[in-house]
């Protein structure tokens, strides 16, 4: 009879916790002070990686339009760290869509990816406070 009585009450309890909102699958403080931070410069980092892509393909279609020249120093350096910086995605990228001839959509693939994993990330965020 006795734990029958004490069962009741941890029910009433548990009740009471989850409708006053402490385990209610919210974030505590301490987390959201570090997962705050933390998804904020993930999405720096996303942002970050969406203009090298793009830096590096308005670069190439200045080198192939004759507007800029790759021996300048300066442009093959930039033009250098974009296709390292950004080929170890596009490779994949470009091996699984079909051939379209000259025209190269991998970037604009994995930018829509990439704008996608943004609006995760921004959920999460919002859900954190």
């Amino acid at each position: 009879m006795a734990h029958i009585k004490a069962r009741q009450a941890l029910r009433a309890h548990a009740t009471a916790i989850s409708f006053s909102g402490h385990f209610n699958n919210r974030a505590t403080p301490a987390m959201s002070v570090i997962l705050g931070p933390l998804l904020q410069v993930v999405l720096i980092a996303i942002e970050l990686y969406m203009w090298v892509i793009i830096v590096g393909i308005v670069l190439s279609w200045l080198v192939v339009f004759n507007v800029v020249n790759t021996s300048n120093k300066f442009v093959y350096m930039v033009g250098d760290f974009c296709h390292r910086a950004t080929e170890p995605v596009l490779g994949p990228i470009r091996r699984i869509l079909p051939n379209l001839g000259g025209l190269d959509i991998s970037p604009l693939i994995f930018i829509l990816g990439l704008m996608f994993v943004k609006g995760v990330i921004v959920e999460l965020y919002r859900g954190l406070g």
